[in-house]
């Protein structure tokens, strides 16, 4: 492909996600445009990062996720590379925010 090309593809298919506006709709883009495969690979891969960021081990990732040492070893070299970074910053976050909003749900029911 013309690296032209290939670079406006990849800006548009980047501006598309962008402008997803929910989860929702991220999830019906996600689940029509890859096959079921293609899907599950990706949120795989999501899915190691994130837990060898919690240190779990191998043998957990590889029981939960159904996935070889040598999938978590290559998929481990990108922790380091700064889109997963922020990726996994936004999920911590995410988590962050559910958990301090349990518990004002719990302190206001009192």
């Amino acid at each position: 492909m013309n690296p032209s090309i290939k670079k406006q593809l990849l800006i548009t298919f980047a501006q598309t996600l962008a402008d997803i506006k929910s989860p929702r709709e991220a999830e019906n883009f996600l689940n029509d445009f890859f096959n079921e495969s293609e899907l599950e690979t990706f949120t795989k891969r999501l899915g190691i990062c994130y837990w060898l960021t919690k240190q779990r081990s191998y043998e957990n990732i590889k029981n939960n996720l159904k996935v070889s040492s040598a999938t978590i070893a290559s998929t481990q070299t990108m922790l380091d590379k700064q889109g997963i970074r922020m990726a996994i910053k936004k999920i911590e976050a995410e988590e962050w925010a559910n958990l301090w909003a349990e518990k004002i749900q719990k302190f206001i029911k009192r």
